[in-house]
């Protein structure tokens, strides 16, 4: 019978980098997208802030509809782990789209950039909460899910380290003068990174721990019982 509780150093690692490959667009987006959005495409500085706003309150009903939907998932693979099967192209094709600049006048600019930021923020929903989620089903044991957790902020500090040093060299490098090109070509390498990443963690961790829900209980009764939480 498999031990339901130890993990492996490499089975943490696989875990860790899930949220490295996050970090190549997260951290990216927190750092230089206001600039690329306003200095590289020029789109106005009030409008990209209202449409982080309006996206971070889209978030607010997306993150657990998400949740009540992956702990509903029932497949071959667990109920979490599918999702970064399913999610890594999207979330880098997505996350590549948003860099692409097509040629558009403003008006279309700030359209496509409401259409492509929403996107990315609802793929990074679907593929990083059942990944967070994931860590309460590797293993039986509390003491491997604190270890399996420090592996994970490393990676993901890692990765913020790394994007820290290597956009700016790499966006001018690549795009030889052109920032807009220089982040475009920049991001499709992160994308194809992150993607690659997402497919590791896939392949190298297992879901051992067999959570039960309720059933009967309905995503209404689920949203009711949500709202009645003062938390």
């Amino acid at each position: 019978m498999e031990d339901q509780t130890k993990l492996s150093v490499q089975e943490k690692i696989a875990y860790g980098l899930g949220d490295t490959a996050s970090n190549f667009f997260f951290h990216t987006f927190n750092l230089f997208l206001l600039y690329y959005y306003t200095d590289v495409i020029g789109l106005p500085a009030a409008a990209v802030g209202t449409m982080f706003l309006v996206t971070r309150m889209l978030d607010a009903f997306a993150d657990p509809a998400m949740g009540l939907i992956a702990d509903r998932t029932n497949s071959r693979w667990g109920k979490f782990r599918p999702y970064l099967l399913w999610g890594a192209l999207p979330y880098g094709l997505i996350g590549y789209a948003i860099f692409a600049n097509p040629v558009l006048d403003l008006s279309g600019k700030l359209i496509y950039a409401y259409a492509t930021y929403t996107l990315m923020m609802l793929a990074y929903t679907v593929v990083n909460i059942p990944y967070s989620a994931m860590m309460g089903v590797m293993s039986a044991s509390s003491e491997e899910r604190t270890s399996l957790s420090s592996y994970r902020f490393v990676c993901a500090f890692g990765g913020q380290l790394l994007i820290g040093a290597l956009v700016i060299p790499m966006v001018k490098h690549l795009g030889h003068g052109d920032e807009a090109t220089g982040f475009a070509r920049t991001i499709a390498v992160f994308a194809a990174i992150s993607i690659g990443m997402f497919l590791y963690t896939f392949s190298q961790t297992k879901e051992r721990v067999t959570v039960q829900v309720e059933t009967g209980v309905s995503i209404r009764q689920d949203v009711r019982l949500l709202l009645r939480n003062r938390p």
